[in-house]
């Protein structure tokens, strides 16, 4: 069985193939998404310091976070709120778990879903990490000011819709 070839994009077949060549940019470090991974890391590189000093990757902290702001997620809404990969996260939930930081709670209408909480320790932790956290956003918003921040989220926002 041999499989047909597909025929030759048209000119008209991609909108990127219809900008004028000169306005794309020619250089990887001017692309899109080469300067947004560049900026995550400028941010993350502030971050990942202060998480390591209290022993929790990125990832982790999110996880953390989310929990904090929602009491109880099953993994599904974990998966999607924070970014993080099913497999991965089943690491990070039992790594977690592990050192007492949260717990899993059969869910009483789904007996096949679990549902995960932050423990007292949990709590205690992002407690902790709280104060430090929040002198890191001070200096980013000192650095660009609370307008560009605003018109940043609001850009991401937008691009995320896309």
């Amino acid at each position: 069985m041999t499989i047909p070839k597909r025929p030759p994009p048209t000119q008209d077949s991609h909108p990127a193939s219809r900008a004028n060549p000169s306005e794309l940019p020619h250089e990887a470090t001017k692309a899109l998404p080469i300067a947004l991974l560049r900026a995550r890391e400028a941010l993350m590189s502030r971050f990942r310091p202060m998480l390591a000093e209290h022993d929790f990757t990125s990832q982790q902290w999110r996880v953390i976070r989310l929990l904090n702001e929602h009491s109880t997620l099953d993994a599904a809404q974990l998966a999607e709120k924070a970014f993080i990969l099913p497999p991965s996260l089943t690491r990070i939930l039992a790594n977690l778990e592990a050192r007492d930081l949260m717990t899993r709670v059969q869910c009483a209408s789904d007996r096949r879903r679990y549902l995960f909480r932050l423990t007292s320790l949990g709590e205690t932790s992002f407690q902790k990490i709280y104060p430090d956290r929040v002198k890191i956003y001070k200096e980013i918003e000192a650095y660009f000011g609370k307008r560009k921040i605003a018109l940043l989220l609001e850009l991401l926002d937008d691009l995320a819709q896309f």
